[in-house]
């Protein structure tokens, strides 16, 4: 991003928030403890790498049309066990299944909660989440569930973001306009263009710096994102 402003419509009523990458993180210690235990440790550095040359890659065969046979997490992990030189495909599947179980997403950053309700003040708070029916529960063990007139979890709602369906739903549930909308989420091809094909506006929260040298509009953090509104 080289200066970029994110240009909110002025009658912006509605902020909607992915949840993985965006408000809670995973609990590494907890999903890659199989790996520690065979004396594999990669550092924070190169999973934050992976990341990032996942996220390409996702993106370019999503925007291909092609459908994504295993999806993100198979193709993190078979990257990172590939440069561990580690070959294990049952527990790299058992890596994908704890990744993909909303329970595992339950590392919370210090003033979440705080930025969220001064957010709380200006607009009305939604989640849209790819997940498996147990967000709105997570979000409340992390306690932040409160901050949220909707959640819509495809788990229930039946359809996965990059599909419309969903942002559509969250929006008629929240029963704002989706001109009116902001949504955040980490991944272009899921999050920033499902968002703006159903109408919303969007930007891209980066912690991994994906995107950093596009001309994207993304944050890193909540506190820049509320700057920016």
């Amino acid at each position: 991003m080289h200066g970029y402003n994110l240009h909110m419509p002025d009658q912006l009523k509605a902020v909607f928030f992915d949840v993985g990458s965006t408000l809670l993180f995973l609990d590494w210690q907890r999903i890659l403890a199989p790996l520690q235990q065979r004396k594999l440790s990669p550092s924070r550095e190169q999973l934050l790498a992976i990341e990032r040359k996942t996220k390409i890659h996702f993106d370019a065969i999503m925007q291909q049309g092609g459908g994504v046979d295993h999806g993100f997490w198979y193709m993190f992990y078979s990257r990172l066990f590939e440069e561990l030189a580690w070959r294990d495909d049952q527990l790299r599947d058992s890596l994908v299944d704890a990744t993909r179980s909303s329970a595992n997403w339950c590392v919370i950053r210090p003033e979440t909660r705080e930025i969220l309700q001064r957010l709380g003040r200006d607009y009305q708070l939604g989640v849209i989440s790819n997940a498996d029916g147990k967000i709105a529960s997570i979000l409340e063990r992390c306690g932040i569930a409160d901050c949220f007139t909707t959640i819509a979890d495809s788990g229930l709602v039946g359809h996965e973001k990059p599909h419309p369906a969903i942002f559509e739903a969250a929006l008629r549930e929240m029963g704002v306009a989706a001109g009116q909308s902001l949504y955040v989420g980490d991944i272009y091809s899921v999050d920033y263009l499902g968002a703006t094909r159903a109408g919303m506006q969007a930007i891209l929260f980066d912690v991994a710096g994906t995107y950093r040298d596009t001309d994207l509009p993304r944050v890193e953090s909540l506190e820049e994102l509320e700057k920016k509104l």
